[in-house]
């Protein structure tokens, strides 16, 4: 069984539906709630569900590199096999891509590579796009332009507005992220044999 580590810096109610969804899978389990937050209100999800759960601040480190090394410590000790980002609002950096390459996904609310960054969800509106939708993609250096692994697209209604697509996005989102991880952790070829703990 795969061990997951998913990253959160508000809300975590995409943690959540994955958390809930490993309940049922013999694939993978979630073993820890991460957030650069102490206010993320994910951590509360993370107490109500009995998932372990911590936050580290980056004000609290000299630099970025220092920071994900306390990080990539962390998921070490938890034996973690895939990281997932749910609304995680830092870039990932070096520190943790390359010992876990390929092993770092995250999701967006647009078919990308449209819309990338924030706002993303306002911006489809704004332009008057026809349609928008949800990605789930690889992580890279940059913001949101690692490869795709799965998307999924609905209309834009004319009457919709930010509140009614967000909540028509974050409903594809909480089915489409389980589904993908589910498919993800069966697919041996995705994990090196060795585990993190020999590579490094």
């Amino acid at each position: 069984m795969k061990r997951i580590a998913i990253f959160a810096s508000g809300s975590g109610s995409n943690f959540e539906a994955i958390a809930k969804a490993s309940v049922w899978s013999d694939a993978y389990e979630v073993v820890l709630l991460f957030s650069d937050r102490p206010e993320a209100y994910a951590l509360n999800r993370a107490e109500q569900l009995g998932i372990e759960a911590q936050v580290y601040e980056p004000s609290h480190y000299p630099d970025k590199r220092s920071y994900e090394a306390d990080i990539l410590a962390l998921l070490i000790r938890h034996r973690v096999d895939l990281v997932v980002l749910a609304g995680y609002m830092r870039l990932v950096g070096e520190t943790l891509l390359q010992p876990y390459q390929n092993r770092i996904i995250n999701i967006h609310p647009s078919l990308l590579p449209l819309f990338p960054g924030l706002h993303a969800i306002e911006n489809a509106i704004d332009v008057g796009a026809s349609q928008t939708g949800v990605t789930i993609h690889y992580v890279d250096e940059g913001m949101d332009t690692g490869p795709i692994i799965s998307q999924e697209s609905i209309p834009i209604e004319p009457a919709d507005t930010y509140d009614t697509l967000k909540e028509k996005i974050q409903k594809i989102e909480h089915r489409l992220y389980p589904e993908t991880i589910e498919q993800m952790v069966r697919k041996d070829e995705l994990f090196v044999k060795t585990s993190l703990t020999e590579r490094i």
